[in-house]
């Protein structure tokens, strides 16, 4: 029901932002009351937003931010961590982090100059001094990792090339899981298992997702598709647990490319959706998450590139934005951490080879609870 009396205010308590303040809820009333007239606090209060950021019983937390942070970023992006990376800043003022431990597999949608670009600079930066992996697709002929590849273990600029690729994902896949099995843990994580035996984790960086499933010629090229599909889709559901993380990128996707998209789509917990041309895209990237976050995509100002809606893990919406990145200091970086880069030929030496789908045995021993940290997850 709706209440129509004022609320009752706690302390004010001055924030580097702005300020944050505890409302106490009248009887009747829920924190959705107040998610619904956020923009006519800020009105009122004549700041530039008020977010709620968390709520008890009969309570919700108000954060007003006086000016927007993302007016300028000049952040630097920096590696925080084994697979952390710092890219930006948050509306909150917070950084932006996408840490691939804790959230293992991204959606990034935007249209051209949105800005989808840069944030792929910003983690090529990022990852580039750390122990790992980077392996590209890249179906826009290579033109978006090329520059990269000295610090790339694979980079596949063709279709074909992807589905030889993700094959030998699969089988890498099925030699961490046997390394796993042999071990007793559930992940590579797991500190039951030897440092020494700790395999490379490995960040796969996908562009252009949607030229990976359309067809001109559906007879030629439908077993193709079917087959990246197939081990795309594996690679996203058993991935975070033997250390392979996804990157996908896309300019336009949406259920129209086929259920594989849709099902990939489910896989991808993180979602970062730059300004995009159509409501489908939108819709595919924060459609199931927040209708609010959907809504905040569709206002994104052209004339603030790297601004994006972002939602990873603490399963609420921000708005973002990203440091600029030019590829200059992409390829500088790529460059001067070119020795990190592991052979691709040593990663798959010992892969087993890809005949057939995974038994139904082993996904249900491997496949990660989402709601479980890695440290958590108990042996097999």
């Amino acid at each position: 029901m709706d209440v129509e009396r004022a609320p009752r205010l706690g302390l004010i308590r001055p924030t580097a932002l702005g300020f944050r303040l505890t409302i106490r809820l009248h009887d009747g009333q829920t924190p959705e009351d107040y998610t619904r007239v956020l923009d006519k606090l800020a009105h009122a209060w004549k700041v530039h937003s008020v977010r709620l950021v968390s709520w008890k019983p009969g309570k919700v937390t108000l954060a007003a931010t006086l000016v927007d942070p993302l007016e300028q970023v000049s952040i630097p992006v920096l590696s925080d961590g084994l697979l952390r990376v710092r890219a930006g800043l948050l509306d909150t003022g917070d950084p932006f982090i996408l840490d691939f431990r804790t959230v293992p597999h991204w959606l990034n949608v935007g249209a051209t100059q949105s800005g989808k670009s840069n944030l792929a600079n910003a983690l090529i930066v990022g990852l580039a001094p750390q122990p790992v992996a980077l392996v590209g697709f890249d179906l826009k002929g290579g033109v978006e990792f090329t520059p990269y590849e000295a610090r790339m273990s694979a980079l596949a600029t063709e279709r074909a090339e992807c589905a030889d690729l993700l094959a030998d994902l699969v089988g890498i896949i099925k030699t961490r899981m046997a390394l796993c099995r042999q071990h007793r843990v559930r992940n590579i994580w797991h500190p039951r298992l030897p440092d020494a035996l700790r395999p490379t984790p490995i960040v796969v960086l996908v562009d252009e997702v949607a030229e990976l499933f359309l067809m001109a010629d559906k007879k030629k090229e439908q077993e193709e598709v079917s087959a990246v599909a197939t081990r795309l889709l594996r690679v996203a559901q058993l991935g975070r647990a033997f250390g392979i993380y996804l990157v996908v990128c896309g300019q336009r996707v949406g259920s129209d490319l086929g259920a594989g998209v849709t099902a990939l789509r489910a896989q991808l917990t993180g979602r970062i959706c730059h300004m995009v041309n159509d409501e489908e895209t939108a819709k595919m990237a924060l459609g199931d998450m927040d209708p609010a976050a959907l809504v905040a995509a569709r206002q994104i100002s052209p004339a603030m590139p790297g601004t994006a809606v972002v939602i990873g893990s603490e399963g609420r919406w921000h708005r973002s934005r990203s440091v600029h990145v030019t590829e200059e200091q992409a390829e500088a970086a790529a460059a001067t951490h070119a020795h990190l880069a592991p052979a691709w030929a040593d990663l798959t030496a010992t892969a087993s080879p890809v005949t057939g789908d995974l038994d139904e045995a082993d996904l249900s021993d491997f496949i990660p609870d989402p709601a479980a940290s890695d440290d958590e997850l108990s042996p097999v």
